[in-house]
């Protein structure tokens, strides 16, 4: 356990990526076997269920210390995590017991049969014998509420520097549908439960933003022009009868899109394909927010399927019948592309529509109808171009509109992390609805760091509530807010979702009685 907390501790110590692979090194060079497959399993969320209800902690942990239930509260709210507020409030160990992750967490499942005060002495017992961080550690493994703290693409590049793999081989092997009591550490890490040949995505060609005008690209018509579609970017793989689907985070979301699997396995040939997927309804591509409803979760019902129904747009093919064609110019791939889709038709897989301009000022005026489209501009990729890896000058540009904006009220602020911590820099803002203000978003970029301690002595200064970290001010400042786009959304309070929110600037000039409504918002939805 020792180990483990060390790790979490690093990892929880700092936001440099550099400093979060040499902590998972650490523990990867001095954990045992058991341990690392508990730290995957863990990260990968096959955590146990819970093994005693939160509720019983809090009132141990009361009892043990002699606390009044106000004071926990006030502690609670003031730390903002049970676990970590059981951990602060009790008495130093004076003991302590060697026994790795895996041994305490053998323990923990089996705890979850045992009768309450089974369960109480032994929860009492290993606070007794636990550090801050171990304590901590062990409170939320218990409470069934355990995550690390680091991103999928950190730990994947971790483990794929610190055992010369590549990220994608990886991924696949961590991410795929594995058991515990089936698997052991070294043959999962290197695939041997998987065929990781199979599923091997490649590199995602991306495109510059346009920095110069379109007449320098050249003749127009040298150009492919489609609309940039707002989704998930992504590789479906079709290899020997099975398929896969990679986000360009580099993450495994087949499971995610079920029908997007079964509809490619109906498709004749092997190929990857390079697309977007949308939210589709009648032929309306849908905004981003109902994307979001359907991600991350571990089960989508028949209902969600129904309601949510995803397309693919396809932009792309880079791989066909095994071979490796991205070498081939964009206009040679887009007949392969076209043929594989005339092949094989269906009402869920489409290619991106090539639109037709024979001159940029036509071009332009394709732009300016993106939003009608559910679009975020355009794409004008070189017919000429073969798909690079990552990012090439001069090839692929986005040329996107230009940001929609609004006029908002700060009313909630929470301090930051980091150097940013001694200052308010997390800030939520509201519109008006009718004599009410209605939360619209929340917003961390955007200030000097000049104007984030101005804000931070006026929330001092004006400060109504507080809950927990969180603060409620006086709605006296003004923002302007700049997002990407916007859809109705049943999630946030105003029925409304931002996409992409931050601060454009500080509006001093702008008192509350000057920002928007929930209507005129409303009204930037196409």
């Amino acid at each position: 356990m020792k180990t483990f907390a060390t790790l979490i501790h690093a990892l929880d110590s700092t936001n440099k990526t550099t400093h979060k692979y040499e902590a998972i090194y650490r523990f990867l060079d001095t954990a045992d076997e058991t341990d690392k497959l508990w730290f995957l399993a863990l990260f990968t969320g096959r955590r146990p269920k819970r093994s005693v209800n939160t509720t019983l902690l809090k009132q141990w942990a009361i009892t043990l210390t002699g606390l009044p239930e106000w004071l926990f509260v006030e502690s609670y709210a003031t730390v903002g995590d049970l676990g970590e507020t059981l951990a602060l409030i009790l008495p130093p160990s004076e003991q302590t017991i060697e026994q790795s992750l895996s041994q305490w967490m053998d323990q923990i499942i089996a705890l979850r049969d045992g009768t309450e005060e089974e369960k109480r002495k032994f929860v009492i017992d290993a606070w007794m014998h636990l550090n801050l961080t171990e304590r901590f550690i062990f409170n939320k493994l218990i409470g069934g509420s355990f995550r690390i703290g680091v991103s999928s693409k950190t730990l994947i590049n971790a483990f794929a520097h610190y055992y010369q793999l590549e990220p994608a081989a990886v991924t696949h092997s961590l991410m795929g549908n594995w058991q515990m009591d089936q698997v052991n550490f070294e043959d999962l890490v290197h695939g041997k439960f998987t065929e990781v040949h199979k599923s091997k995505p490649y590199p995602f060609c991306l495109a510059y933003g346009l920095d110069k005008e379109t007449e320098e690209l050249g003749e127009a018509a040298q150009w492919q022009v489609e609309y940039k579609w707002d989704g998930i970017r992504a590789q479906i793989i079709k290899r020997d009868g099975e398929v896969f689907i990679w986000s360009r985070g580099e993450e495994l979301i087949t499971a995610q899109f079920p029908e997007i699997e079964q509809e490619f396995l109906k498709w004749t040939d092997d190929f990857v394909v390079d697309g977007e997927l949308l939210v589709v309804i009648e032929h309306q591509i849908q905004n981003f927010t109902s994307l979001q409803k359907r991600l991350n979760r571990k089960t989508l019902t028949k209902k969600m399927l129904q309601e949510l129904p995803v397309a693919v747009y396809l932009y792309d093919v880079l791989e066909y019948q095994g071979t490796d064609i991205r070498e081939q110019p964009l206009r040679k791939r887009r007949v392969i592309l076209e043929k594989i889709v005339r092949q094989n038709p269906s009402t869920v897989v489409v290619i991106s529509q090539r639109e037709q301009a024979s001159n940029w000022q036509q071009v332009a005026k394709i732009r300016s109808l993106s939003r009608e489209h559910s679009s975020e501009g355009l794409m004008i990729k070189n017919l000429d171009s073969p798909y690079h890896s990552g990012r090439k000058r001069g090839d692929w540009w986005k040329w996107k509109l230009d940001s929609l904006t609004i006029d908002a009220v700060l009313i909630y602020a929470q301090k930051g992390s980091g150097r940013r911590s001694g200052h308010y820099t997390d800030y939520t803002f509201a519109i008006r609805n009718g004599d009410t203000l209605v939360t619209i978003a929340k917003a961390y970029s955007g200030l000097t760091d000049k104007e984030i301690q101005e804000v931070s002595k006026f929330v001092n200064k004006n400060a109504i509530e507080k809950f927990g970290p969180v603060r409620t001010v006086k709605p006296e400042l003004v923002f302007e807010i700049a997002f990407e786009g916007i859809g109705l959304s049943s999630r946030h309070k105003s029925g409304v979702a931002l996409r992409f929110p931050r601060i454009k600037r500080w509006r001093k000039d702008k008192t509350v009685a000057d920002i928007d409504t929930l209507e005129q918002v409303k009204s930037l939805i196409s």
